[in-house]
């Protein structure tokens, strides 16, 4: 699986997890120089505290569009270490 965004390749795995229709990709699958640390948390009641990256390639960026869970529940487990995407970040086998 890829995920693409901005005609680029942002993460690239064949094992990715899927849950709620995102696929989850390995954090060692990611190509760590699009990604940017952002400041932005939100909660989801079954799988814990969210944390997001923005994307930045060629100049472009596209905020918030890269979320994973530092710490999961029990039940969110399968996506510790896990990365899923949204805003237009497509993902293609």
């Amino acid at each position: 699986m890829k995920a693409i965004w901005n005609n680029t390749v942002i993460a690239e795995s064949d094992h990715t997890v899927v849950v709620e229709n995102n696929h989850y990709f390995p954090a060692d699958s990611i190509k760590k120089q699009y990604f940017k640390p952002s400041s932005t948390h939100t909660t989801c009641a079954w799988k814990g505290k969210a944390s997001y990256y923005s994307l930045e390639v060629d100049g472009e960026e596209n905020k918030d569009a890269a979320w994973y869970y530092p710490e999961v529940s029990e039940l969110a487990k399968t996506i510790k270490g896990h990365v899923a995407f949204w805003k237009g970040v497509t993902i293609e086998n």
